[in-house]
């Protein structure tokens, strides 16, 4: 459902408290209409991560004592 941490841990303003139910009520009537649920922030490093090439993360990780295998 797209929850930070704080929202998973329950812990909502009311504003998106009414802002989520506003939107979930309104899907009930157009089934068609996906939900559009703001995705979290991601930190620098995992912008980082999300960038680097599979061989260098993995490198990395093996450099660290991981064991990496290939899906």
């Amino acid at each position: 459902m797209g929850f930070t941490q704080r929202r998973a841990a329950g812990k909502f303003t009311r504003d998106e408290v009414a802002s989520f139910i506003g939107r979930l009520r309104d899907a009930e009537f157009d089934r068609s209409a996906p939900i559009a649920v703001p995705t979290a922030r991601q930190s620098a490093a995992e912008q980082v991560l999300r960038h680097m090439p599979a061989g260098q993360l993995a490198g990395e990780l093996r450099r660290r004592g991981w064991v990496v295998t290939k899906p």
